[in-house]
């Protein structure tokens, strides 16, 4: 398997529009890896998407990706879902009369399934894509699995029950893919020691290089999101052989090279971190 970073960022990306603080402009000035579009991966092996943010054709255009044989959802927050009429446009047939759509199968594990049919019009425009033609949604119940390309992919809740990570198993590699909202969960025994994880950054509450409090002690999203320090606790729990952090959100105000000095903290610390940039590719 090749795990390709399409998109790093999260509901806020870099640079923001409108934003003249530092890190938006070297983004703007620089591109990758400064820039980050909406959350999104690709697993090369079993050609399998996971997310469509916003700017998923972009994303699509300039990555490796030459097939989707599948796609999942982690939850229907819009960082990961508005691109979704990405299938109209990569799978509709235009030219031809009867056309001759690609069809491309659409796992939705059971909370998300549920949360489509009442959130931002989801399964209105599902079932649209599906009359088309362009999708075939699959609904699956908590603890069923499925399998693309000999890569059996295994959906479940995280601490808040509507979002779902996702354990990939090849053979005896196993990777963990957890696309967000980490916030209060425990990592279960059998993502322990996986050769891969990769999850959300976390809010860094304090500027984790100078010390310097970032995030006001009394804020409410303190109370709503996981933050780096226990993003950090949670690769102590799981021990993976190497972690990649990502969902890395423009309020942190760090810049890549930041990140790259943090790495290097991080390592000589004894963890196997490193934090994903837009159209990273790692081997599995």
């Amino acid at each position: 398997m090749q795990i390709e970073f399409l998109g790093t960022g999260g509901a806020v990306t870099t640079p923001r529009p409108g934003c003249s603080c530092a890190v938006c402009v070297e983004a703007r000035a620089k591109g990758v890896p400064y820039s980050r579009y909406g959350p999104s991966v690709f697993v090369h092996g079993p050609n399998l998407l996971i997310d469509t943010p916003e700017e998923i054709k972009d994303q699509l255009n300039r990555s490796r990706v030459t097939h989707i044989d599948g796609a999942v959802y982690s939850h229907w927050h819009p960082d990961h879902v508005m691109g979704r009429r990405v299938w109209e446009t990569i799978n509709g047939d235009w030219l031809h009369w009867p056309q001759h759509h690609r069809v491309t199968p659409i796992f939705l594990p059971q909370q998300v399934a549920q949360d489509f049919r009442v959130r931002l019009g989801l399964w209105e425009h599902f079932e649209f894509l599906q009359w088309f033609g362009v999708v075939r949604v699959i609904e699956l119940a908590d603890g069923q699995t499925f399998s693309l390309n000999g890569v059996r992919v295994t959906p479940f809740r995280v601490a808040q029950a509507y979002v779902y990570a996702f354990l990939l198993e090849e053979g005896d590699r196993r990777v963990l893919i957890a696309p967000d909202e980490l916030l209060g969960w425990s990592p279960p025994d059998f993502v322990r020691g996986v050769d891969l994880a990769v999850i959300p950054m976390g809010l860094p509450e304090f500027h984790p290089l100078s010390g310097e409090r970032i995030i006001p002690a009394d804020h409410p999203v303190l109370h709503n999101e996981a933050t780096f320090a226990q993003t950090l606790d949670m690769v102590r729990a799981m021990q993976p052989r190497r972690a990649i952090l990502t969902h890395i959100e423009e309020p942190a105000g760090l810049n890549y090279d930041d990140l790259l000095r943090l790495e290097v903290r991080l390592q000589a610390d004894g963890l196997a971190i490193q934090f994903a940039y837009d159209t990273l590719v790692v081997e599995v």
